[in-house]
């Protein structure tokens, strides 16, 4: 693990592994490398680098207002350029695929894969259709009215741990007393910081959408998800693979917006045969076993 200078920020960078590149585009925004911690799995087989977005955990130098998809993506690709690499496979998680699917749109010369778990193409998805969703559900009023202001950044920076601590069942509806306590050690080891997602909520994702721009990703793609999450679901799943040229869509039962966490073997399977069946079909070398 380490800090390194990129573009006048310093974001903590942790890369384990050997094999071709993979990079972890963590979700949130507020949160860290520590929500992908599952992916770890893949080292054996690839060289897969976990950094914090800039404003986000242990990544520092840069004003909340510099959180631009322009510079998350350019930030992005600084990194993969002084990491050596020519070309990466991409996954993004959540918010971390808003930013995987910018920068598939942005530097489409520097993807050999892009992997998308449970994200969307538009907005609208977690500021309008996730709190009706949660109503629709069963989980009351209440929690809907707490989702819409959390996505819409209508909270102050001391209720971020306790309005996650109540959505958590809503986030992970199928998860037992050992992943519970798996999360909770992440979840200890993440630094949260609120003032990220209250910057998205109000400003950065208000009205963003790439509905009609998924024609122009050239990258062999891969769309997964939970069939049972609440912020981008089937319907959205269904939405970003269409639009997508030759995008592979999986939807995980038993999972909400953690696929990785609920059904952490079947989700790591799903990613390495789709990487290796991918790069076999373009005549690139499959990763090393």
């Amino acid at each position: 693990m380490t800090q390194t200078e990129i573009r006048g920020v310093s974001l903590f960078v942790d890369v384990v592994g050997n094999g071709p590149p993979l990079v972890l585009m963590h979700g949130g925004p507020g949160a860290d490398h520590w929500t992908m911690q599952p992916f770890r799995r893949l080292s054996d087989r690839f060289t897969t680098v976990f950094y914090d977005h800039r404003c986000n955990g242990r990544s520092t130098g840069a004003p909340v207002e510099t959180m631009t998809f322009e510079n998350l993506t350019a930030d992005a690709d600084a990194l993969r350029e002084a990491l050596g690499f020519e070309r990466w496979a991409v996954l993004g998680h959540s918010f971390g695929g808003h930013v995987a699917l910018e920068y598939a749109l942005r530097y489409p010369d520097r993807l050999s894969h892009l992997i998308l778990v449970d994200t969307g193409a538009d907005s609208r998805w977690s500021r309008e259709n996730a709190p009706r969703l949660v109503a629709e559900r069963g989980y009351g009023t209440e929690k809907a009215e707490l989702v819409r202001r959390w996505f819409h950044g209508q909270f102050e920076p001391r209720e971020m741990t306790r309005i996650l601590m109540r959505l958590g069942s809503i986030y992970n509806p199928h998860t037992n007393l050992l992943g519970s306590a798996r999360m909770l050690l992440h979840g200890w080891r993440t630094k949260l910081r609120p003032e990220a997602l209250i910057f998205a909520g109000q400003d950065l994702l208000d009205g963003w959408s790439v509905i009609d721009r998924l024609g122009g990703i050239t990258a062999p793609t891969l769309v997964i998800a939970g069939r049972d999450d609440f912020v981008f679901p089937p319907d959205a799943q269904q939405e970003l693979a269409s639009g997508i040229p030759g995008a592979r869509l999986v939807l995980i039962d038993r999972a909400g917006h953690n696929p990785h966490d609920e059904r952490t073997s079947e989700v790591m399977a799903t990613v390495q045969d789709f990487l290796g069946s991918a790069a076999e079909a373009s005549g690139a070398a499959p990763p090393r076993a």
